[in-house]
């Protein structure tokens, strides 16, 4: 005698989770894709990629009410459950690292490691066009003693090298970073300073961000300060900071390899 055997139905809600999960991590795409491509303005995409985030965040919500409904019905889905979570949660990790980092840091989108005479960013007309005319006004002393208390180790860089031998460098470590420069003055004339400005792109947007260098001749030595900048949003999550520091630990590299 044949056994009839009735398997449980599947959860609804376990289906949906990974549905909407699946669904976030495509709308994401499309807006990480848009902001690469620079299509549309970045409010847009903000925009798209806040709802990838709610989209997300209702998965999550399915897959704990599946969880509860499986675990007292018996109803299959587990595996839908559990692919609905890790998508979503692949989605929602880089926005809950910048929440952390926005409880952790200080309030700021512009540091120096020169903060009595911070550099200034380039005026000229190429700059000015490759920043949309965007002029980055003088960093508040709010925001410099902020600074100083988040990032102490950001100090202005100081090689045993000639001006001109500092200035090839600092262009090695730029190419190496993959910085787009806009402008720069070799070392010399009536100041002996130079300097050198560049665009940097965020790793996952791609928006980009303003870095300028300072090289200030001393007796047998250089002298180099960084400034960097975001142009979108208020709280830049430590990324200049970051940013600085990688450029002075390239900066070492390319003095390892001479």
């Amino acid at each position: 005698m044949r056994r009839l055997i009735i398997e449980e139905p599947y959860s609804k809600a376990a289906l949906w989770s990974r549905r909407l999960a699946s669904f976030s991590l495509a709308v994401a795409l499309m807006a990480i894709a848009l902001a690469r491509t620079q299509l549309v303005d970045t409010t847009a995409v903000l925009s798209v990629f806040g709802a990838a985030v709610v989209i997300a965040c209702l998965g999550l919500l399915f897959a704990l009410s599946a969880g509860v409904v499986i675990w007292r019905t018996g109803r299959r889905g587990v595996g839908a459950v559990v692919g609905g979570v890790f998508l979503a949660g692949l989605l929602l990790g880089y926005p809950t690292f910048l929440a952390a980092q926005a409880v952790r840091l200080p309030l700021l989108n512009d540091v120096s490691t020169d903060l009595v005479d911070p550099p200034d960013f380039a005026r000229s007309s190429r700059a000015t066009a490759e920043r949309n005319g965007l002029i980055h006004p003088e960093i508040p002393e709010s925001w410099r003693q902020a600074q100083r208390r988040a990032y102490a180790d950001l100090q202005p860089i100081v090689l045993d090298l000639e001006a001109d031998d500092a200035w090839q460098i600092v262009q090695k470590a730029v190419a190496a970073r993959g910085w787009r420069i806009i402008d720069q003055t070799r070392p010399g004339g009536r100041t002996g300073i130079g300097h050198v400005d560049a665009i940097d792109r965020t790793l996952i947007m791609g928006f980009p961000d303003d870095v300028t260098i300072r090289l200030r001749p001393l007796a047998g030595q250089t002298r180099i300060d960084i400034r960097s900048a975001s142009r979108i949003g208020r709280h830049d999550f430590g990324a200049n900071a970051r940013r600085i520091q990688r450029f002075a630990q390239e900066l070492q590299t390319q003095l390892d390899a001479r």
